[in-house]
């Protein structure tokens, strides 16, 4: 921090703190490209996740045919985690580059290789033409996908992070990851016209591959952004600190255990919840609660909607509040109301399940507005992506990644429906008491 900072910030417990009141300043042209190119690349991203867990049912019939359908959903679960278990090693490469040489370069070609992934995905011949090849084919590029988005889910929330002003971040930093909902109502709405628009078998033969191959021109789109943005000064300064022989994954591992390990689980609860959400819901309410494709699409689109709308909302009330009360309430919330939200949800009737998902985004949004700023807010800039990337994709590995799968595995195993939610609120619960007694700290309007 310059001598310039020290003069707007005050120290709290060792950590340097801006002031509540800072002067309000015009948002510059250029921050809002960054703001507009880090939320362009999180829908990229999480349009090519989301597209996955859409299209679950199709893709177990093309790439895991058999006579177990349950049998087949669970491999190709189990093939949608398989790209989160890379993601942490993705946020370990990307992460540590981006802190040797800059965000904006690194998060270019992260870009890329997930859309590039995508696009693959949806050549793939299926089982029929050229039997285990196919699901080989599926999981390499499921490999890249994760690789890549484990640069890429860190990487723009901390370029994004380091623009914004410090009275706002977590009203910028939710702006950005709504537009991680975004994508399942693009991507729903588009498969549920093209179901639509043509015979059922021209839609398990090409139809589901269209939302796929559109994956590349829009990564193309987020590179072009990205291109007409610059390194903040804050990283700059930052980068200027520090020598040649600096290594951002030694000083990581130095200094910041603990804090990871908070990170792991903060950020796992998120991504078990958003996931079983945008990845879980509409081959669940379909296979459960007995609805059909486009009625699962439809409610799964509207309650994606209001996670977008909130999230900025909450966002923006942990930038008063604080991130920690924002958290303690939210996973309260969340342990308490996954349950009957998951019974509404299987009901088997469409009212009931739009209710029972809006009722589970209340409180994600309600956590939302604390955890995804804490998370690259409680790391210092020049180790904040390296630091941030491998804890909150470790999170995201061991539990956003696995929900659908257990998720699946649950019903099977107990035929219980709501049992998913069992899990999701027990899953609350460890976190709210985590955050209480693991001593996390508040990181609202920390400077450094």
């Amino acid at each position: 921090m310059t001598v310039n900072d020290t003069t707007l910030a005050e120290t709290i417990g060792g950590i340097p703190r801006a002031h509540e009141q800072s002067p309000i300043k015009k948002m510059t042209s250029m921050q809002k490209r960054v703001l507009l190119g880090g939320s362009v690349g999180q829908f990229i991203e999480f349009y090519d996740f989301a597209l996955y867990g859409l299209t679950a049912v199709t893709l177990s019939h093309i790439f895991f045919p058999g006579d177990s359908p349950v049998a087949a959903m669970l491999a190709t679960f189990a093939t949608f985690g398989v790209a989160f278990v890379v993601r942490p090693l993705g946020g370990l490469f990307f992460g540590a580059l981006g802190d040797k040489i800059g965000r904006r370069g690194v998060l270019s070609i992260t870009l890329l290789g997930i859309g590039g992934a995508t696009a693959a995905m949806g050549l793939l011949p299926g089982h029929e033409q050229i039997g285990a090849w196919a699901p080989v084919l599926l999981v390499l590029c499921r490999l890249i996908q994760g690789f890549s988005a484990g640069g890429e889910s860190v990487g723009a929330p901390s370029f994004v992070f380091e623009h914004a002003p410090v009275n706002k971040r977590g009203f910028w930093l939710n702006i950005t990851i709504a537009a991680t909902a975004l994508p399942s109502v693009v991507a729903g709405s588009l498969i549920l016209i093209l179901s639509q628009s043509m015979s059922n078998d021209q839609f398990m033969s090409w139809g589901w591959r269209v939302p796929f191959l559109l994956a590349l021109p829009l990564a193309l789109f987020g590179v072009w952004i990205r291109t007409r943005t610059e390194e903040s000064r804050t990283f700059q300064n930052a980068k200027a600190e520090v020598g040649k022989e600096f290594s951002p994954i030694q000083d990581t591992f130095r200094n910041n255990k603990l804090r990871m390990v908070q990170v792991i689980f903060v950020m796992g609860l998120t991504a078990m919840g958003f996931y079983f959400l945008s990845a879980y819901f509409v081959s669940y309410v379909q296979t459960t609660g007995h609805l059909s494709r486009e009625q699962s699409l439809l409610a799964n689109a509207a309650a994606l909607a209001l996670y977008a709308l909130l999230l900025p909302v909450f966002g923006r009330i942990g930038d008063r509040v604080g991130r920690k009360p924002m958290l303690i309430a939210g996973s309260a919330a969340l342990a308490i109301l996954s349950v009957p939200s998951f019974m509404l949800v299987t009901s088997g009737s469409l009212p009931l399940a739009l209710l029972g998902q809006a009722l589970f985004v209340l409180p994600l949004c309600l956590y939302g507005g604390g955890c995804y700023t804490f998370f690259v807010e409680i790391f210092t800039t020049k180790t904040r992506f390296t630091s941030a990337a491998i804890s909150y994709n470790c999170g995201y590995a061991i539990f956003g990644g696995t929900a659908p799968f257990i998720g699946t595995a649950l019903v099977g195993a107990t035929a219980v429906p709501y049992s998913p939610g069992v899990y999701m609120s027990v899953a609350a619960a460890v976190v709210l008491l985590l955050v209480v007694f693991t001593k996390v700290p508040e990181t609202r309007g920390r400077l450094g």
